[in-house]
């Protein structure tokens, strides 16, 4: 029997490549990492909780690069997150569907780097 002649479904392959395509994946790993972060901070406060011992562990932990890189990474995945569910929310009002999706995209990028440099210059 011959194989029907259809059309295939759209798959991830057959798009062109855009900022907003990119920014909707994006917005899904921000989620997963604040979820992780989530958990540190979890870690943290339970450990100011449990005692000296567990926090000196922490705070050790966290002073540590690595554990500064972690904070800064959860900081710009909150930001970043933020901007791009304000960003979703300006799309369900019916605006922003035109030649500016690409100006909000870049201004999520932008914004959420800026913001997490503010933050981490007050806090270093």
């Amino acid at each position: 029997m011959a194989e029907p002649n259809r059309p295939l479904s759209p798959h991830i392959l057959i798009y062109k490549e855009e900022i907003t395509m990119v920014m909707s994946i994006v917005h899904r790993i921000t989620g997963v990492g604040l979820y992780t972060g989530t958990a540190f901070l979890v870690w943290w406060l339970a450990a100011a909780a449990i005692g000296d011992g567990a926090f000196a562990v922490a705070q050790g932990f966290f002073g540590h690069w690595f554990g500064k890189l972690i904070l800064i990474g959860y900081t710009w995945a909150l930001f970043h997150h933020m901007l791009g569910g304000l960003r979703h929310f300006v799309w369900d009002l019916g605006k922003g569907y035109g030649p500016e999706r690409y100006t909000m995209a870049w201004a999520t990028i932008g914004g959420s780097i800026i913001l997490t440099g503010i933050v981490w210059l007050f806090l270093i």
